[in-house]
């Protein structure tokens, strides 16, 4: 009994999220770890498992005593703390953004980061506490797979409202644990939220086994049907299950130049500093590189082309006016009448006007102001910071058999905005195209993480990934979510390769593209209707 208080500490469950926090990306090797998430999230479960069993009764009457209300905040407090360990664990360095380069008191920029950690931490309290009121009233304890099913629904409840309310934040969201994982494969079918879901179904009945009947049959030949299957996935990761190109249809196959220009984002928006190194390298690479596509990060001009030194802009222009070559570009545009955008320019042949791409989902603070918070920005030195928003589902860029669908930034997180452009299969993109600037958070757990996230988009979709950042990860990620080419981070340099454009259209990309993330808000909410409908019956 002492080993379940000792376990049940309030450090223990900060230990617990700041493990799953791990999970996501160590900052040691940058790898994802996905046992290290079911483990964690099964000690969570366990200790919820725990309180419902012994605080809580079956019977009606005990809804409202003291026991049950006790059992429920201690559920909140668990589910809460455990949250913030996981959220602060996982986005930490927004510490740097805010201090190092934002100029906020550090006080004040820890106290933030927490803040933040501690809203969003809500979600997980708010799950935490029904779950352990439905299973206690159900009895569910010893009905492992219905329990685990219930749990699952709930926690995918609370990140998928995590992800979308209020803007959205799905940073950290637990599914990208298993980019390298045997549920991998899943994301094709589910994406990253159903990939979060059946892990979460995993840990629950990884931390209920000690409440399993053993003595039936069905139950021990289901747990050996679940290893089995779980061996089975994990070798998927050595095989190449995509589709391949059509008998007699080419691989669309094109090289790539990504251009990482390291400019300090101290000195990055500087006159005569910051903005004339990027002037001055990004010229001297796009005039001089030979590659058929040449890709530059978020903003690597950080002027509008009317505030460029005179005949740089119709240099460019030029430059890029013949038919063997083709860029892509991260810059500001617009002007106060219109609204400036955080986009992307396409530099081709035939063109009467550049191609343009508007970032869609903006950052909060970084890229908007939300209401009530412009006190808040007036601390901070972030420049550009109030951006109008693009279109969802924009055009792709063509060029060579390729159709290549910009993001900017951490629009990357949002697969259900990036199917969008598969709502016509004959147009959906063939490859998809990152450009970043992360140098915001330092030499931080931050690329790795969003690289992760990059390689889920990947996986979803099928769909190369292609990231051109300032200061890394840029890389090339394959249709199956690996990495191919990766340049170091932290140095300037041109990454060289080339990728393979996919024209197929997995299951996640068809729903998705008509419905959003509704089919998993639906059947996570059927799931919980159901056992409070048993729950009525009963």
């Amino acid at each position: 009994m002492r080993l379940i208080h000792a376990l049940a500490s309030p450090p223990m469950a900060l230990l617990a999220g700041a493990a799953q926090a791990l999970s996501m990306a160590d900052p040691w090797t940058g790898h994802a770890h996905w046992w290290l998430q079911l483990l964690s999230l099964s000690w969570l479960v366990w200790q919820l498992a725990h309180r419902a069993e012994r605080r809580m009764s079956w019977s009606a009457s005990t809804w409202a005593s003291p026991e049950t209300g006790t059992a429920w905040r201690r559920a909140l407090w668990l589910g809460w703390l455990f949250g913030l360990g996981w959220l602060a664990g996982t986005f930490w360095w927004l510490f740097i953004s805010m201090h190092t380069y934002g100029g906020l008191n550090a006080v004040l920029a820890v106290a933030a980061v927490l803040a933040l950690a501690g809203l969003l931490a809500i979600y997980c309290a708010l799950a935490s506490a029904a779950f352990i009121a439905v299973t206690a009233a159900q009895g569910l304890v010893h009905r492992p797979v219905r329990s685990a099913l219930l749990f699952a629904a709930l926690w995918t409840l609370a990140e998928l409202a995590r992800g979308s309310w209020f803007t959205g934040f799905p940073w950290g969201a637990g599914g990208y644990a298993h980019v390298d994982g045997p549920l991998a494969f899943l994301a094709r079918y589910v994406g990253v939220y159903g990939v979060g879901f059946v892990a979460a179904a995993l840990a629950a009945l990884l931390a209920l086994g000690g409440h399993v009947r053993w003595r039936r049959a069905r139950t021990l030949a289901g747990m050996a049907l679940l290893l089995a299957l779980g061996a089975a996935l994990w070798g998927w990761r050595h095989l190449d299950l995509q589709a391949a190109p059509a008998a007699g249809q080419k691989p669309l196959v094109t090289e790539v130049a990504l251009m990482q220009g390291n400019i300090p984002q101290d000195e990055k928006f500087v006159p005569g500093t910051g903005v004339l190194d990027s002037l001055t390298w990004y010229g001297e690479q796009l005039q001089a590189n030979r590659a058929p596509l040449i890709v530059g990060p978020e903003t690597a001009l950080p002027l509008l082309p009317r505030q460029l030194p005179d005949g740089y802009w119709d240099a460019l222009l030029a430059r890029y006016a013949g038919p063997t070559q083709a860029a892509l570009l991260g810059v500001p545009l617009g002007d106060m009448e219109a609204g400036y955008t955080n986009s992307v320019i396409g530099l081709k042949a035939g063109q009467a006007e550049p191609y343009r791409y508007d970032k869609h989902h903006l950052v909060p603070f970084g890229e908007f102001i939300p209401p009530f918070f412009r006190w808040f920005v007036r601390m901070m030195n972030i420049p550009l910071g109030d951006f109008a928003r693009g279109a969802v589902g924009q055009p792709s860029f063509e060029w060579q058999g390729q159709r290549l669908a910009p993001n900017v930034c951490y629009e990357d997180l949002f697969g259900e905005e990036l199917a969008a452009r598969f709502a016509d299969p004959a147009r959906a993109p063939t490859a998809f195209v990152n450009v970043s600037n992360i140098a915001w958070f330092g030499d931080s757990v931050a690329i790795d993480q969003h690289l992760h996230i990059s390689r889920m988009r990947a996986l979803e979709f099928e769909r190369p990934m292609l990231r051109a950042t300032n200061t890394g990860a840029t890389a090339i990620v394959d249709h199956r979510g690996q990495v191919t080419h990766l340049l170091p981070r932290l140095t300037r340099g041109v990454l060289h390769g080339s990728f393979e454009g996919r024209t197929h259209v997995t299951p996640f990309a068809r729903w998705a593209a008509r419905a959003g993330l509704w089919p998993l808000w639906a059947g996570c909410a059927l799931i919980v209707l159901l056992a409070l409908l048993r729950r009525r019956r009963a």
